[in-house]
């Protein structure tokens, strides 16, 4: 418990810097109600307004949560989200942001890797996903390739890198913990080429054989492959088009990370490449859908510019 107890410290007093008469909102569903209540019971020690909302299992990733929740969102000064799916990308949280809410999101956490990430030592993890951040505002033109068969080019002209370092010290600040990517969004309608998927998808885990995504002026045209691709294409299904966005390209970037199938850590394995599809606001893009599924992608090599950012899955920068 007690290293547990030290990773939760860590987020709220490292990470969010919590101050004793901020207002603290820590939303959690029922399955991770038990991380949950973790939070909460350090969050009292370190706030005096501090308050837990539980709320039923959320079914999707980018699912909008209830008015009433995302009212309470918007009148918090620091929010914290343990949900089992993905809060990330849903109107409710941008709205709190813009309104000066600091933000952390842990989409399927578990406690294993919680313990093993958040342990206060995120120095180089902030330098490189700044860099990587950096490296993609002024990029132009990327590749992507695995030993898989990925094969994709996009356009990053006029998109901006984000970097996703865990810090959520100013008004407004967002990030996913355990953090460390550097990522943006391709420029609409930019990406070609085909996706393997061999590392893990939401919902899925690892996955057991890898499928292929062949991509088209900026969308999903064709998922081929075993059960996996049946999966994936019927998670798909109710989002239509606009689910099969090309949304981000990301490099992870956190040292302490490890492939375990769960997307909310194997995207923050350093040197690790993650393509995501469906919504996009968050990262400049136009594309709003209640969707946001990661695919991870094992040992790839990322070309920008020429410029090798990413070489059989071992960052170069």
């Amino acid at each position: 418990m007690e290293n547990l107890q030290h990773a939760v410290r860590s987020a709220l007093t490292d990470c969010l810097k919590i101050r004793r008469n901020e207002s603290l909102l820590i939303i959690v569903d029922d399955p991770l109600s038990k991380i949950g209540h973790a939070f909460y019971e350090e969050a009292k020690i370190l706030s005096k307004k501090s308050h837990l909302l539980i709320i039923p299992e959320v079914e999707n990733h980018g699912t909008e949560p209830p008015k009433s929740v995302a009212d309470m969102m918007s009148e918090s000064q620091v929010i914290v989200i343990i949900t089992s799916r993905s809060l990330s990308h849903t109107r409710a949280r941008r709205r709190a942001s813009r309104k000066g809410a600091r933000i952390a999101s842990l989409p399927g956490i578990n406690r294993e890797s919680l313990i093993r990430t958040m342990n206060g030592d995120y120095r180089a993890l902030i330098r490189k996903s700044q860099k990587l951040a950096d490296i993609m505002t002024i990029g132009r033109s990327a590749r992507l390739t695995t030993p898989s068969g990925t094969d994709i080019r996009y356009s990053l002209l006029r998109m901006r890198g984000h970097a996703d370092t865990g810090m959520i010290h100013e008004p407004g600040e967002f990030s996913n913990l355990p953090a460390g990517e550097g990522c943006a969004a391709p420029a609409a309608n930019s990406c070609n080429g085909l996706i393997v998927v061999d590392g893990s998808f939401p919902e899925i885990g690892k996955v057991s054989e890898p499928f292929r995504m062949r991509v088209k002026e900026g969308y999903v045209i064709r998922i081929t492959g075993g059960g996996d691709a049946e999966k994936v294409r019927t998670l798909l299904r109710p989002f239509g088009r606009p689910g099969r966005n090309i949304a981000e390209v990301g490099v992870g970037t956190n040292p302490h990370a490890v492939f375990t199938g769960c997307t909310l850590e194997d995207e923050k394995v350093l040197g690790s490449v993650h393509v995501a599809l469906g919504n996009n606001i968050s990262f400049g893009g136009k594309i709003s859908v209640k969707c946001h599924y990661d695919s991870v992608l094992l040992n790839p090599t990322l070309v920008i510019d020429g410029k090798t950012i990413v070489k059989d899955g071992v960052l170069q920068v």
